[in-house]
């Protein structure tokens, strides 16, 4: 039976204008994914990998071609979209329970019983006792679980994450890989990660887009190998076939400017060649 599409961009070309002039961000792209799959996209800082988000997300509308989920326009915002940032942007004056809580108060459906789940979510996520609390009393990777749980608060279709671990040390950047993946996974979300950590994006993902630039274009459209899809990232990172997949990242994006761990650094066996971000 064949897969249920989700999303399609079709043609998909857009242009940023300002005083300097016109900016052609991504052009001519073609791009299906399917209800349940997790994709990441990749490629060098200027690619249009944001803008891709921006444009699924209904916060951008095309120059060109058109963005469809669930076979209608993306004419605007939605609630069936989540997105996930690489800033918590949590309001410091409230408390973590109502910052979890800001989408449905904002959406009109806040209520007992979505209280009620709002909680549970923290639950979920390792943040039992932590409502009452406030963003400077948590950690940064509390901080991002609360964003999480945020975002999940809505139930939306559709996640979109932009980056969300960038800003974390490894060790907890690890963990939540493996907690968002799992979350994700455990709903039957469809989601969209723009990453520069190739190493992530070969754990993570179903399927890996790679973008070249000037301007964004899809390189290459490379499948995970299920025995990669049906672990947790931690794990994924360890098995026998992450490395000639890490590898064929690495071979496509040889010579442009790519950060494969997030931290600046490049690596070619899990993390260990070294090379300042440019």
């Amino acid at each position: 039976m064949p897969e249920q599409e989700k999303l399609r961009l079709r043609n998909v070309s857009h242009v940023y204008v300002n005083d300097s002039g016109a900016s052609l961000a991504v052009e001519s792209l073609d791009l299906t994914i399917a209800q349940g799959e997790f994709v990441s996209l990749v490629g060098p800082s200027g690619c249009g990998k944001t803008t891709v988000l921006h444009l699924i997300a209904g916060l951008l509308q095309p120059t060109r071609g058109e963005v469809n989920m669930d076979g209608k326009r993306v004419t605007g915002p939605s609630t069936a979209v989540g997105y996930m940032l690489q800033q918590d942007y949590l309001f410091p004056w409230r408390s973590i329970g109502d910052n979890a809580a800001i989408g449905l108060e904002i959406n009109g459906k806040l209520n007992a019983a979505s209280r009620q789940r709002v909680g549970r979510l923290l639950e979920e996520l390792e943040l039992g006792g932590t409502a009452q609390r406030y963003p400077h009393e948590l950690s940064g990777g509390m901080r991002q679980r609360v964003a999480l749980a945020r975002t999940l608060a809505t139930e939306p279709d559709i996640m979109l994450l932009d980056e969300p671990f960038s800003a974390l040390d490894m060790h907890i950047k690890l963990q939540l890989e493996d907690l968002v993946w799992s979350t994700i996974r455990g709903r039957g979300q469809t989601a969209v990660l723009v990453t520069h950590d190739l190493a992530e994006a070969a754990a993570m993902s179903d399927r890996i887009i790679v973008l070249g630039r000037n301007p964004g274009r899809i390189r290459l459209d490379l499948d995970v190998p299920d025995s990669l899809r049906a672990i947790l990232p931690m794990e994924a990172r360890r098995h026998p076939a992450f490395q000639p997949l890490f590898e064929q990242l690495w071979a496509q994006l040889d010579g442009d400017t790519v950060d494969v761990n997030g931290n600046g650094e490049e690596s070619v066996e899990g993390g260990i060649r070294h090379e300042d971000e440019n």
